[in-house]
């Protein structure tokens, strides 16, 4: 225990133990073996040492195929005082995510957690808590706030080279198999927690403010199975200085990916804009009719290998990452009013906030995309046959 001890500084979490990041990845469902895995081994200041997970096929095999130390769940404390790592990836489904969040902060380790950051208000401010006490580093893998593409667009918003922004549309949407666990657990893991962050976090984000009142609308048209009141919701966001949002998420049709952002002067449309595993590409439209049009294509980049190199940059050089806990809180406080709205419905007014930081140019990481594993190589529930559900968790 002295060895931990040591390693903690109480103003800045755990001294890295050298000049690479050791990350122990926590949950290794589709996302963490699909993009988080490959995209750090494209990184070069960050690498894999322990595995946790509660699956003893993937501890066994993964632990094979990246020679990682690995742990179940239930060795998790075992894991936090082995000393074999100075950050966790947490990529457990988000009612896991205090569990372990809390926790490892409290130890000094630094943590990237996957969105969404929790189930409630409650549960975000708990993992803010343990951050401030330990003065470890809180990532929210929010990664389009590392992707080139997307900080263009940000940026060409923010110098107003469509006026001012007035209007964000969105749609986030893919046809879910019935026998997929997002279908199987209720609101928490349904259309809005899982796929809302997006739209939700990429209309604050070029806004540079926060809504004040939401409007939700469901629809359920898929599976009888899916344990879920709606596959599909519409939902209307106000902003201050009468800007709206509004964006569908949904599991009951085909992929679709874009946002919209109409000004006074033009407009910008990013399609695709939220896959991790397609490159970005924007279209600006100008003049009346949109009749002066060019498109923009960017080179594929990995975005986890990005934001991965950015949290390890923030741990290394002693500095906040810009997406931190209050920003994964000002999301979950919107996903929970939509699911009061949802259940009113009614509109549901939120508390007037101002979040001092955004994202910003010198976060730009591009680092090469790393080689995901085919589907069928994908081990555990999601290696089956896709199917129409061609895509795997976007998380």
């Amino acid at each position: 225990m002295n060895v931990i001890k040591d390693a903690v500084n109480n103003l800045i979490g755990r001294k890295p133990s050298g000049p690479k990041i050791r990350y122990a990845v926590v949950g290794a469902g589709s996302i963490a073996q699909s993009a988080f895995m490959p995209g750090i081994l494209e990184t070069s200041n960050s690498v894999m040492t322990v595995l946790c997970s509660d699956d003893a096929e993937k501890r066994d095999q993964l632990a094979k195929q990246y020679n990682l130390k690995s742990y179940s769940y239930d060795q998790f404390d075992q894991m936090l005082d082995a000393n074999e790592c100075d950050a966790l990836y947490i990529a457990t489904p988000n009612f896991l995510h205090v569990k372990h969040v809390v926790p490892a902060l409290e130890k000094g380790y630094h943590v990237l957690c996957e969105k969404l950051m929790g189930c409630s208000e409650e549960e975000c401010e708990a993992m803010i808590a343990a951050q401030k006490k330990s003065g470890a580093k809180l990532m929210i893998a929010y990664r389009l706030h590392c992707d080139p593409g997307n900080l263009e667009v940000l940026d060409r918003v923010r110098k107003g080279d469509f006026g001012e922004a007035r209007v964000f549309t969105s749609m986030h949407t893919q046809y879910l198999r019935e026998d997929n666990h997002r279908g199987l657990n209720g609101f928490d893991s349904g259309p809005v927690p899982d796929m809302g962050p997006y739209p939700i976090n990429g209309s604050r984000t070029m806004f540079g403010s926060e809504p004040i009142e939401v409007q939700a609308m469901g629809f359920k048209h898929s599976h009888p199975d899916l344990k879920m009141e709606y596959d599909t919701v519409s939902v209307h966001m106000r902003f201050p200085q009468e800007r709206v949002a509004s964006f569908v998420v949904g599991f009951a049709t085909v992929l679709t990916t874009y946002y919209r952002i109409v000004g006074t002067k033009g407009e910008i449309i990013v399609d695709p804009a939220y896959n991790f595993d397609k490159a970005v590409s924007y279209t600006t439209r100008f003049g009346e009719g949109g009749e002066e049009e060019k498109t923009k294509n960017f080179p594929k980049v990995d975005q986890f290998g990005g934001e991965t190199e950015y949290f390890s940059d923030c741990i290394l050089k002693n500095v906040e990452p810009e997406p931190n806990g209050e920003e994964g809180l000002m999301d979950v406080r919107v996903v929970y009013a939509i699911k009061k709205s949802l259940e009113t419905g009614k509109p549901v007014k939120l508390e007037p906030r101002n979040r001092i930081r955004h994202a910003q140019m010198d976060q730009l990481r591009s680092v090469s995309f790393g080689k995901p594993p085919k589907q069928k190589d994908v081990i555990g529930r999601d290696s089956e046959k896709p199917a129409v559900d061609a895509t795997p968790d976007t998380r």
